[in-house]
């Protein structure tokens, strides 16, 4: 029996590539380990459930942010660029969910398989960082506002995003290099060989820090700072006291997305990939590092509610969307029994 799964490195593999197989080559592992089992159990309902709201959730948000509106704001540039990474991620899901119901067995190709990992990796350090410049950005807001105008242009914000997806992006290619792999009669996808172990836990101390640890060191200060700033300085204009609550709402938000979504899963990652050892099975090591790993994936779900809450014009925008036929709809209705049918004119509204 081949021992197959090796916890990876970068926060973007998929779950099976988290966490080493749970069958090692003696009979007393076969029986012991449940990882296997579990992952079978948990992931293709996980995965489902954050691809259907994820896709739903971010499709929508970009849509929103796509409508004309009069004012736009470098903010909704970053939002609309977190949505994007969003999307694109939750629409590789259904390949994961059946690869995992199909008893770890890929269908779809060996440049499929190498998209998989690539993608889970983009999303996740696309995700912090956008949300780590958002948390600046809101905090400078307040702090120097005027000063910002100058620096935080639309022009500027897109060639921004264009620097962080080309970073991201271009660090990521090396998990290009991992397709699938024939195993007997099935044919395996997002799994390392333990020969790869101590480049793993190189690259994921250069992931940690800068993936992580660094941004999540930054948004942390934009906390402390904003709440300083809050405690300090009273502010009588409603329009700077919106701009704080803003700062504020954003930040806490981020945060709590880190702590929930992203920290967990960098701890758990690095213990694994410490603790690994071939032919020892860990239960419950392996199946954490699996929920971790689905907490990671599902910062895609949470996202939609920071455009809502702390979007620029968000709110507008999305009641300008729901509504923008219904001007049309009311002045047909009522012009039907103001003007002389023979003009024809309610036979047209009717129509429409």
């Amino acid at each position: 029996i081949t021992e197959r799964k090796l916890v990876s490195l970068l926060p973007s593999i998929s779950k099976s590539e988290m966490e080493p197989n749970s069958t090692f080559g003696n009979h007393h592992s076969n029986r012991s380990c449940t990882t296997e089992n579990f992952k079978r159990e948990f992931y293709p309902i996980v995965y489902l459930l954050i691809f259907i709201w994820g896709a739903l959730g971010n499709g929508f948000s970009i849509y929103v942010f796509l409508q004309p509106y009069k004012k736009s704001t470098s903010v909704n540039v970053f939002m609309l660029n977190l949505a994007i990474s969003d999307l694109l991620f939750t629409i590789t899901l259904p390949f994961r969910v059946d690869y995992y119901l199909s008893g770890s067995n890929w269908k779809f190709g060996d440049l499929a398989c190498r998209i998989m990992s690539y993608s889970m990796y983009v999303n996740m350090y696309s995700s912090i960082y956008f949300l780590t410049v958002l948390s600046v950005v809101r905090f400078l807001a307040t702090v120097h506002p005027f000063r910002l105008l100058h620096t935080t242009s639309i022009k500027n914000a897109w060639i921004l995003c264009g620097v962080i997806w080309i970073f991201i992006m271009a660090s990521s290619t090396i998990l290009l290099n991992n397709g699938s792999e024939l195993k007997g009669n099935v044919t395996s996808c997002l799994e390392l060989n333990s020969h790869k172990l101590n480049k793993l836990k190189t690259m994921n101390h250069i992931a940690l820090v800068v993936g992580f640890v660094l941004p999540f060191g930054i948004l942390s200060i934009c906390y402390l700072l904003i709440i300083r700033a809050l405690l300090k300085v009273e502010v009588p204009e409603s329009g700077l006291r919106l701009s704080h609550r803003k700062a504020l709402i954003t930040i806490i938000i981020a945060l709590i997305i880190f702590l929930l979504c992203f920290l967990p899963y960098h701890v758990l990652r690095t213990l694994h990939l410490v603790e690994w050892k071939a032919g020892k099975c860990k239960d419950r090591l392996h199946k954490a590092v699996a929920i971790t790993l689905a907490l990671a994936a599902a910062n895609s779900c949470f996202n939609p509610l920071l455009y809502y809450f702390a979007g620029e014009n968000f709110k507008d925008r999305l009641k300008s969307a729901l509504r923008k036929d219904q001007p049309q709809k009311i002045r047909c209705r009522f012009s039907v029994p103001t003007l002389n049918v023979s003009l024809g004119v309610s036979s047209v509204c009717e129509s429409k």
